[in-house]
Protein backbone atom coordinates (compact mmCIF):
# COMPACT_ATOMS: atom_id res chain seq x y z
CA UNK A 1 0.00 0.00 0.00
CA UNK A 2 3.14 1.73 1.29
CA UNK A 3 4.74 2.07 -2.41
CA UNK A 4 0.99 2.32 -4.09
CA UNK A 5 0.35 5.42 -2.75
CA UNK A 6 4.09 6.47 -3.31
CA UNK A 7 3.71 6.09 -6.95
CA UNK A 8 0.39 7.78 -7.23
CA UNK A 9 1.94 10.95 -5.60
CA UNK A 10 5.31 10.98 -7.71
CA UNK A 11 3.32 10.75 -11.32
CA UNK A 12 6.72 11.93 -12.84
CA UNK A 13 9.23 10.04 -11.13
CA UNK A 14 6.85 7.04 -11.37
CA UNK A 15 6.93 6.59 -15.40
CA UNK A 16 11.51 6.43 -14.58
CA UNK A 17 11.53 3.88 -11.98
CA UNK A 18 12.55 1.26 -14.79
CA UNK A 19 14.58 3.72 -16.30
CA UNK A 20 16.51 4.94 -13.36
CA UNK A 21 16.98 1.06 -12.48
CA UNK A 22 18.30 0.20 -15.27
CA UNK A 23 21.20 3.04 -15.68
CA UNK A 24 22.22 3.23 -11.87
CA UNK A 25 21.09 0.17 -10.17
CA UNK A 26 19.23 2.29 -8.48
CA UNK A 27 15.69 0.85 -6.61
CA UNK A 28 13.87 3.87 -5.25
CA UNK A 29 11.19 2.39 -3.76
CA UNK A 30 13.74 -0.08 -1.50
CA UNK A 31 15.44 2.81 -0.98
CA UNK A 32 12.09 4.72 0.14
CA UNK A 33 11.40 2.08 2.58
CA UNK A 34 15.10 1.91 3.85
CA UNK A 35 14.47 6.18 4.22
CA UNK A 36 11.25 6.15 6.14
CA UNK A 37 12.44 3.76 8.79
CA UNK A 38 15.47 5.65 10.07
CA UNK A 39 13.49 8.89 9.88
CA UNK A 40 10.32 7.18 11.62
CA UNK A 41 13.33 5.34 14.35
CA UNK A 42 15.02 8.91 14.71
CA UNK A 43 18.34 7.62 13.14
CA UNK A 44 20.20 10.91 12.43
CA UNK A 45 23.75 8.97 11.74
CA UNK A 46 22.07 6.25 9.10
CA UNK A 47 20.08 9.31 7.44
CA UNK A 48 23.26 11.52 6.75
CA UNK A 49 25.16 8.53 5.83
CA UNK A 50 22.18 7.51 3.53
CA UNK A 51 21.77 10.90 2.27
CA UNK A 52 25.49 11.07 1.31
CA UNK A 53 25.53 7.63 -0.71
CA UNK A 54 22.55 8.77 -2.64
CA UNK A 55 23.75 11.65 -3.98
CA UNK A 56 27.29 10.51 -5.01
CA UNK A 57 25.94 7.58 -6.88
CA UNK A 58 23.06 9.93 -8.15
CA UNK A 59 25.53 12.57 -9.10
CA UNK A 60 27.96 9.74 -10.73
CA UNK A 61 24.88 8.79 -12.73
CA UNK A 62 23.61 12.15 -14.18
CA UNK A 63 20.27 11.73 -12.40
CA UNK A 64 18.16 14.36 -12.83
CA UNK A 65 17.93 16.38 -9.30
CA UNK A 66 13.92 17.36 -9.92
CA UNK A 67 13.08 13.94 -10.08
CA UNK A 68 14.69 13.38 -6.65
CA UNK A 69 13.14 16.58 -5.28
CA UNK A 70 9.75 15.39 -6.20
CA UNK A 71 10.38 11.39 -4.94
CA UNK A 72 11.85 13.29 -1.76
CA UNK A 73 8.36 15.33 -1.10
CA UNK A 74 6.19 12.54 -2.12
CA UNK A 75 8.23 10.08 0.16
CA UNK A 76 7.48 12.88 2.90
CA UNK A 77 3.93 13.23 2.24
CA UNK A 78 3.32 9.85 2.22
CA UNK A 79 4.90 8.98 5.63
CA UNK A 80 3.22 11.71 7.43
CA UNK A 81 -0.34 9.56 5.64
CA UNK A 82 0.76 6.65 7.20
CA UNK A 83 1.88 7.88 10.93
CA UNK A 84 -1.58 9.43 10.70
CA UNK A 85 -3.34 6.61 10.11
CA UNK A 86 -1.15 4.22 12.06
CA UNK A 87 -1.92 6.21 14.91
CA UNK A 88 -5.76 6.26 14.14
CA UNK A 89 -6.33 2.54 13.75
CA UNK A 90 -4.21 1.91 16.73
CA UNK A 91 -6.70 4.23 18.79
CA UNK A 92 -3.53 6.25 19.70
CA UNK A 93 -4.09 9.95 20.97
CA UNK A 94 -1.57 12.85 20.74
CA UNK A 95 -1.70 16.10 21.97
CA UNK A 96 -0.37 19.15 20.53
CA UNK A 97 3.26 19.29 21.97
CA UNK A 98 3.86 15.36 21.37
CA UNK A 99 2.17 15.86 17.94
CA UNK A 100 4.57 19.03 17.40
CA UNK A 101 7.27 16.97 18.73
CA UNK A 102 7.10 14.34 16.61
CA UNK A 103 6.96 17.02 13.15
CA UNK A 104 9.92 18.46 14.50
CA UNK A 105 11.61 15.09 15.01
CA UNK A 106 10.79 13.22 11.49
CA UNK A 107 10.63 17.29 9.12
CA UNK A 108 14.43 17.86 10.63
CA UNK A 109 15.62 14.35 9.49
CA UNK A 110 13.75 14.55 6.26
CA UNK A 111 15.76 18.39 5.69
CA UNK A 112 19.06 16.74 7.16
CA UNK A 113 18.56 14.03 4.39
CA UNK A 114 17.82 16.68 1.10
CA UNK A 115 20.60 18.89 2.78
CA UNK A 116 23.38 16.25 2.38
CA UNK A 117 22.15 14.90 -0.28
CA UNK A 118 22.48 17.97 -2.45
CA UNK A 119 25.51 18.93 -0.77
CA UNK A 120 27.13 15.41 -1.74
CA UNK A 121 25.79 15.60 -5.25
CA UNK A 122 27.10 19.02 -5.90
CA UNK A 123 30.44 18.15 -4.41
CA UNK A 124 30.98 15.27 -6.72
CA UNK A 125 29.80 17.35 -9.64
CA UNK A 126 32.25 20.50 -8.49
CA UNK A 127 35.13 17.26 -8.07
CA UNK A 128 34.31 15.95 -11.39
CA UNK A 129 34.01 19.12 -13.77
CA UNK A 130 37.81 20.07 -11.91
CA UNK A 131 38.98 16.80 -12.74
CA UNK A 132 38.21 17.11 -16.43
CA UNK A 133 39.34 20.73 -16.83
CA UNK A 134 42.59 19.63 -15.40
CA UNK A 135 43.27 17.00 -17.52
CA UNK A 136 41.98 19.56 -20.72
CA UNK A 137 44.19 21.99 -19.27
CA UNK A 138 47.22 18.72 -19.13
CA UNK A 139 46.16 18.22 -22.36
CA UNK A 140 46.30 21.48 -23.96
CA UNK A 141 49.99 21.42 -23.42
CA UNK A 142 51.34 18.67 -25.68
CA UNK A 143 55.03 17.95 -26.11
CA UNK A 144 56.20 16.25 -29.52
CA UNK A 145 59.93 14.94 -29.16
CA UNK A 146 61.30 15.45 -32.44
CA UNK A 147 64.64 14.11 -30.95
CA UNK A 148 65.90 13.22 -27.50
CA UNK A 149 67.14 16.42 -27.05
CA UNK A 150 64.20 18.55 -29.07
CA UNK A 151 61.08 19.25 -28.65
CA UNK A 152 58.16 20.93 -30.02
CA UNK A 153 54.83 22.59 -28.10
CA UNK A 154 52.07 23.63 -30.41
CA UNK A 155 49.85 25.90 -28.49
CA UNK A 156 46.62 25.92 -29.82
CA UNK A 157 43.18 28.47 -28.64
CA UNK A 158 43.69 31.44 -26.24
CA UNK A 159 46.37 31.11 -23.17
CA UNK A 160 44.80 33.02 -19.49
CA UNK A 161 46.12 33.26 -16.36
CA UNK A 162 44.85 29.54 -15.63
CA UNK A 163 46.45 28.26 -18.80
CA UNK A 164 49.95 29.84 -18.15
CA UNK A 165 49.68 28.78 -14.78
CA UNK A 166 49.76 24.62 -16.45
CA UNK A 167 51.81 25.85 -19.14
CA UNK A 168 54.29 26.70 -16.72
CA UNK A 169 54.86 24.33 -14.55
CA UNK A 170 54.41 21.75 -17.63
CA UNK A 171 56.91 23.01 -19.61
CA UNK A 172 59.96 23.79 -16.91
CA UNK A 173 58.54 19.82 -15.52
CA UNK A 174 59.00 18.56 -19.02
CA UNK A 175 62.39 19.97 -19.23
CA UNK A 176 64.47 18.76 -16.49
CA UNK A 177 62.42 15.27 -16.59
CA UNK A 178 63.24 15.10 -20.49
CA UNK A 179 66.53 16.70 -20.36
CA UNK A 180 65.27 18.98 -23.45
CA UNK A 181 68.12 21.17 -25.04
CA UNK A 182 65.82 22.65 -27.67
CA UNK A 183 62.36 23.73 -27.39
CA UNK A 184 60.48 25.01 -30.19
CA UNK A 185 56.70 26.87 -29.40
CA UNK A 186 54.54 27.29 -31.80
CA UNK A 187 52.07 29.99 -31.54
CA UNK A 188 50.16 29.60 -34.78
CA UNK A 189 47.15 28.02 -33.15
CA UNK A 190 46.88 30.82 -30.43
CA UNK A 191 43.90 32.75 -31.25
CA UNK A 192 43.78 34.93 -28.35
CA UNK A 193 46.60 36.18 -26.31
CA UNK A 194 46.77 39.26 -23.49
CA UNK A 195 50.17 41.42 -23.26
CA UNK A 196 50.04 40.06 -19.50
CA UNK A 197 50.54 36.30 -20.89
CA UNK A 198 53.36 37.58 -23.50
CA UNK A 199 55.32 39.09 -20.67
CA UNK A 200 54.79 36.04 -18.91
CA UNK A 201 55.79 33.71 -21.71
CA UNK A 202 59.12 36.01 -21.68
CA UNK A 203 59.90 35.56 -18.01
CA UNK A 204 59.11 31.68 -18.68
CA UNK A 205 61.82 31.70 -21.75
CA UNK A 206 64.59 33.06 -19.12
CA UNK A 207 63.74 30.15 -16.73
CA UNK A 208 63.91 27.84 -19.89
CA UNK A 209 67.18 29.16 -20.54
CA UNK A 210 68.31 28.83 -16.59
CA UNK A 211 67.70 25.24 -17.07
CA UNK A 212 70.16 24.81 -20.32
CA UNK A 213 67.48 25.17 -22.83
CA UNK A 214 67.41 27.10 -26.06
CA UNK A 215 63.90 28.41 -27.02
CA UNK A 216 62.48 28.97 -30.37
CA UNK A 217 59.32 30.86 -31.34
CA UNK A 218 57.27 29.98 -34.16
CA UNK A 219 53.92 31.14 -35.94
CA UNK A 220 53.46 34.49 -34.27
CA UNK A 221 50.61 36.07 -36.11
CA UNK A 222 50.38 39.59 -37.47
CA UNK A 223 47.81 40.64 -34.31
CA UNK A 224 49.98 39.33 -32.19
CA UNK A 225 52.79 40.82 -33.42
CA UNK A 226 51.37 44.55 -33.40
CA UNK A 227 49.80 43.86 -29.93
CA UNK A 228 53.74 43.34 -28.46
CA UNK A 229 54.90 46.34 -30.56
CA UNK A 230 52.25 48.62 -29.43
CA UNK A 231 53.62 47.36 -25.98
CA UNK A 232 57.27 47.17 -26.26
CA UNK A 233 57.10 43.47 -26.17
CA UNK A 234 59.87 41.75 -27.90
CA UNK A 235 60.97 37.71 -27.87
CA UNK A 236 64.31 39.04 -29.63
CA UNK A 237 66.92 38.81 -27.17
CA UNK A 238 65.21 35.78 -25.42
CA UNK A 239 64.39 33.85 -27.89
CA UNK A 240 65.13 32.58 -31.96
CA UNK A 241 62.22 33.63 -33.88
CA UNK A 242 61.07 31.50 -37.42
CA UNK A 243 57.76 32.70 -39.54
CA UNK A 244 56.70 29.12 -39.54
CA UNK A 245 57.38 25.78 -37.46
CA UNK A 246 57.67 24.15 -40.86
CA UNK A 247 60.98 26.56 -41.14
CA UNK A 248 62.15 25.50 -38.34
CA UNK A 249 61.53 21.70 -38.98
CA UNK A 250 63.35 22.35 -42.31
CA UNK A 251 66.42 23.52 -40.39
CA UNK A 252 66.52 20.82 -38.61
CA UNK A 253 65.99 18.04 -40.87
CA UNK A 254 68.35 19.17 -43.40
CA UNK A 255 71.01 19.98 -41.03
CA UNK A 256 70.83 16.85 -39.55
CA UNK A 257 71.34 14.95 -43.05
CA UNK A 258 74.94 17.19 -43.30
CA UNK A 259 76.94 14.91 -41.28
CA UNK A 260 74.85 14.12 -38.40
CA UNK A 261 75.37 18.03 -37.58
CA UNK A 262 72.28 20.23 -36.51
CA UNK A 263 71.77 23.87 -37.14
CA UNK A 264 73.24 26.17 -34.80
CA UNK A 265 69.53 28.02 -33.74
CA UNK A 266 68.35 24.73 -32.90
CA UNK A 267 71.02 23.73 -30.51
CA UNK A 268 71.97 25.67 -27.78
CA UNK A 269 75.24 26.92 -27.48
CA UNK A 270 76.90 24.38 -25.34
CA UNK A 271 75.46 21.48 -27.05
CA UNK A 272 77.39 23.06 -30.67
CA UNK A 273 80.79 24.17 -28.64
CA UNK A 274 81.08 20.01 -27.83
CA UNK A 275 79.75 18.74 -31.30
CA UNK A 276 83.06 20.78 -32.55
CA UNK A 277 85.38 19.22 -30.15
Amino acid sequence: MFEQRLLSEAVTVRDKINEILDIGNFNLLDNAHKLVLYIVQGKEYEVVSFAKAEGITWAKHSLTLAFKLEWIQAVRRVMWEFLYNYDRINGHTTNKEQFYGLEKQINELMDLFLSHFFMNYSQFKDDLIRTQKEMVMELSVPFIPLSQSISILPLIGSIDNVRYDIMEEKILDQIGKENIQTLVIDLSGVVGIEAEAVHRLINLIDGIKMMGCKTIITGLRPEIVKMMIRNGLSFESKAVTKGTLQQALADYLTHSKLGGRQDRELLPPSSGAALNL
